[in-house]
């Protein structure tokens, strides 16, 4: 069974939600997951875990969220090399370039990721619910 790390950074409630729904996936997948704020994450406990999804929205100029998580990643960076990780996000504006930034930057880095992340627009709710729910059981199988 494969140990499943969920670290995110969240507003508005949008990329929480999008977590526990990922979450709910992974664990009917059979996964043990740990879901939690990046704030309350710290990179020794990444290894713990087989897999690490990061999520975060899309902030300013469409960037990874800069005080917590950007932190939290380039801080964890040598850990994550070392893991499978998958990233997922929410948005308001724009058309995902926040997310095919952060996965370019992490594929540079050297980082093995299941996909190029999976974003929502707002609030995931009906098919967008059930795309993160989805993507929770691809997480868990990755």
């Amino acid at each position: 069974m494969a140990k499943l790390g969920i670290i995110y950074w969240s507003g508005t409630g949008n990329t929480e939600k999008m977590a526990e729904l990922i979450t709910k996936g992974a664990s009917e997948a059979g996964a043990e997951v740990v879901c939690k704020s990046v704030s309350a994450a710290s990179a020794d406990e990444l290894d713990g875990y087989d897999v690490v999804a990061l999520g975060s929205p899309s902030m300013g100029a469409e960037v990874v969220e800069e005080s917590e998580m950007q932190p939290f990643v380039e801080g964890a960076m040598a850990k994550l090399k070392t893991k499978k990780v998958a990233l997922f996000g929410s948005y308001g504006w724009g058309d995902g370039e926040w997310m095919r930034t952060w996965s370019a930057d992490m594929k540079a880095a050297g980082v093995n990721l299941l996909d190029d992340g999976l974003i929502v627009n707002e609030t995931p709710d009906g098919g967008s619910a059930d795309e993160c729910v989805e993507y929770g059981r691809k997480v868990a199988a990755f």
